[in-house]
């Protein structure tokens, strides 16, 4: 499932990490990309372990934990701290890839499957040009370029690449999920069921049949989640 969630940073929240990265430091991207997507990897990131680093990763998880949509689009088991990227100048692009499907979290004890991948945008569409991000998909590719605070989840397993960046600079943040529901057609049963009965709720209020659709969420839920 591809989706974009709208206004996950408000106002607030992006005025501070655009601050952050502002003053920031940033070092060749490459230094976290696997064998194959290092040939085509041209970008820049924010080294981690900084008091930057460490504040802008708190605000982005605080930010999603408060998002209804986002829980439900992902069903986050554990969410990999997440990771700054810049396009701009001379390091504007990265080709075609595919995510590794297992990461380590700091420290290297624990193994994430990566199931869903995310990119949150920090830079206003209209101050760069291209940096377009390029999603493959049985129904073709998909362009995303989204208002600074937006955020696009996808599966894991989709071929994706950023269109180089002609002109300004795109500043993001970008991370993965593992999901309590591993296959994506489940993920995505779940996400409209949950979509429709917040709709229905709010224009029929409890009503007992809201009550028996609500309990078949949960139960398919609690047939699929590996927890």
């Amino acid at each position: 499932m591809l989706l974009k969630i709208p206004q996950v940073l408000d106002a607030a929240g992006l005025a501070r990490a655009r601050e952050l990265l502002a003053a920031a430091s940033w070092v060749d991207g490459r230094t976290t990309a696997g064998s194959q997507a290092a040939q085509v990897k041209n970008n820049q990131q924010l080294p981690p372990g900084g008091e930057a680093h460490r504040e802008l990763q708190a605000l982005v998880l605080q930010a999603l934990d408060k998002h209804p949509v986002f829980f439900s689009a992902t069903l986050p088991k554990r969410v990999l701290p997440p990771l700054f990227n810049r396009y701009a100048g001379s390091a504007n692009t990265y080709g075609n890839h595919v995510d590794q499907a297992v990461r380590y979290l700091p420290g290297g004890l624990q193994r994430v499957r990566t199931d869903i991948s995310c990119t949150l945008f920090f830079s206003d569409p209209d101050s760069y040009d291209g940096g377009d991000l390029v999603i493959e998909h049985s129904y073709g590719e998909q362009r995303v370029k989204l208002a600074a605070g937006d955020i696009v989840v996808y599966p894991g397993t989709s071929v994706h690449r950023v269109e180089p960046v002609t002109r300004g600079e795109r500043l993001a943040s970008f991370f993965w999920i593992e999901s309590m529901v591993r296959a994506d057609e489940q993920r995505r049963l779940l996400y409209e069921m949950d979509m429709s009965l917040m709709k229905l709720r709010g224009k029929l209020g409890e009503t007992p049949e809201l009550v028996q659709l609500t309990g078949t969420y949960h139960n398919l839920l609690r047939m699929w989640a590996d927890t």
